[in-house]
């Protein structure tokens, strides 16, 4: 008889393939290559920028320092973000949900490592029908038990394995995101406090050209009573006091914001927010680490989380394959049993039990093998993310490098616009004090001086703030800054 020759069933095929890849269920989860610009931007970063009073030095290839905030060299500041990193409940609920999970993780573990083992103890008393024709129609009795119960399964395959391997990597990825949450609470208290001093400071100025409008007015208004003035001249001045008036709610509404969102990011309640900074007691800081890209992929903690994404993803098509394999469990049990204590407890009330099983799915609709090509997809699409989040760290640090530099320009322009309007300010109120000229030159010199110091006051705070952004950019080591 000519022998059939069966085709090997779909596990044979895979255990066949397990041998020839070196008993690998899936990839390893390694990162992919990704380019290494030879510099962040359109245009190279260069090494320092500012003018001579408010310069800055752009260490490239230097290490970022953990508490980059000192750097500002304001003391109250520093004890602010301290005590925002201390407080935070945001910050408190991922660091509890990080310890929590890796609370998980060592049950998991230890789970499939060791064997269970339960005790149980049963008394019941039932009542049960009779045989018919054979003794009492119903039978009433007690049953008491006390039993061991133990129970392992053996991880041929990787199963138990690869479910650890996704959860601890899963916690890693929690970690990497507590990380990148502290770094931008510690940001985010910096530019509160950078906003709330320079929101005040725009509203000083502001209150400050509302009374020189106001005065302006009243000078118009003693023209038109002698004569000398027209009543369109009064009209086009009260229009100038009042569109000044109407922007001091929307700052005042702003600097309070300010002030509320750091009272809050500090664990406080809004109405104990801090009193403001002065402006200028916040140093700019003049050195400012910028990593190459290379060392950005290794302190990033959103790279570094999906880095650790992409291997969860790994372990978990690992997982999805060896699910496909024979399981093999065994279970014991020892104890004693009887219709009453004194039995139970006497030589032939002992009991055990042991037994083995092997399970091999056959046939389950064709679920096994869709959850393992949904996990390769999962995979696949990981590996896109963690590109699509190196490229958006790139792009993250070019926009911050680029915002820095014209951030100096910018100062620097108004830096002189308002020097040279203070110059021209001054020597109005020498000449009016001569007589040479009237109050009004004076008071116009003044309100160029203030909407001179308006754009100056912006432009120190959006650099001071885009300053703290870099910082941030840039990650920590993660050796460094771990505690664990």
């Amino acid at each position: 008889m000519r022998a059939v020759h069966l085709p090997p069933p779909r596990y044979a095929l895979y255990l066949l393939a397990l041998t020839l890849s070196g008993c690998a269920l899936g990839p390893k989860g390694i990162a992919p290559d990704m380019p290494q610009p030879a510099h962040y931007g359109v245009e190279a970063t260069p090494g320092e920028i500012g003018s001579a009073d408010a310069s800055q030095k752009f260490a490239l290839g230097e290490r970022p320092v953990p508490t980059w905030w000192e750097a500002y060299r304001s003391p109250q500041l520093s004890a602010w973000v301290e005590e925002a990193l201390a407080k935070n409940y945001s910050l408190s609920q991922a660091s509890h949900s990080l310890t929590a999970a890796k609370e998980q993780l060592r049950a998991q573990i230890n789970e499939s490592l060791f064997p269970t083992v339960d005790a149980v103890l049963q008394s019941n008393r039932q009542r049960a029908l009779g045989l018919p024709n054979i003794g009492a129609p119903t039978n009433l009795y007690n049953v008491f038990a006390g039993e061991l119960n133990v129970s392992y399964t053996f991880d041929l395959f990787g199963v138990e394995r690869y479910a650890n391997s996704a959860l601890a990597a899963q916690v890693d990825a929690q970690s990497y995101q507590l990380d990148a949450a502290r770094r931008a609470l510690a940001a985010n208290v910096v530019i509160a406090a950078v906003n709330g001093a320079a929101l005040r400071a725009q509203v000083e100025a502001t209150e400050r050209l509302v009374q020189l409008a106001d005065a302006d007015t009243a000078e118009v208004r003693r023209r038109v009573e002698l004569g000398s003035a027209s009543n369109s001249d009064l009209l086009n001045a009260q229009a100038g006091a009042e569109s000044l008036r109407a922007g001091l709610p929307g700052l005042r509404t702003q600097w309070q914001a300010a002030r509320h969102a750091l009272a809050v990011l500090m664990g406080r309640t809004p109405d104990a927010a801090p009193p403001d900074l002065e402006l200028a007691a916040l140093t700019l800081p003049e050195r400012v680490p910028v990593a190459v890209p290379s060392d950005l992929l290794k302190q990033r903690p959103d790279i570094l989380a999906a880095d650790a994404a992409l291997k969860v993803a790994a372990a978990q098509e690992a997982l999805a394959t060896a699910e496909m394999f024979p399981s093999l469990s065994i279970t014991g049990s020892f104890g004693r049993a009887g219709f009453s204590w004194p039995k139970a407890t006497s030589g032939a009330g002992a009991v055990w039990g042991i037994g083995a099983s092997l399970t091999q799915p056959l046939f389950h609709g064709g679920a096994l093998q869709a959850r393992r090509r949904a996990a390769q997809d999962e995979y696949l699409a990981s590996q896109d993310n963690y590109r699509q989040t190196v490229l958006n760290a790139f792009q993250n640090v070019a926009d911050s490098l680029s915002a820095l530099t014209h951030d100096a320009d910018t100062l620097t322009a108004a830096s002189n616009a308002r020097k040279h309007s203070e110059q021209y300010w001054r020597d109005a109120e020498r000449r009016a004090a001569l007589g040479a000229i009237a109050p009004s030159v004076t008071r116009a010199g003044e309100k160029q001086f203030q909407n001179a110091r308006l754009t100056e006051i912006r432009a120190v705070a959006t650099r001071l703030a885009d300053t703290a952004t870099l910082f941030q950019a840039m990650g920590i080591p993660q050796r460094e800054e771990k505690s664990e």
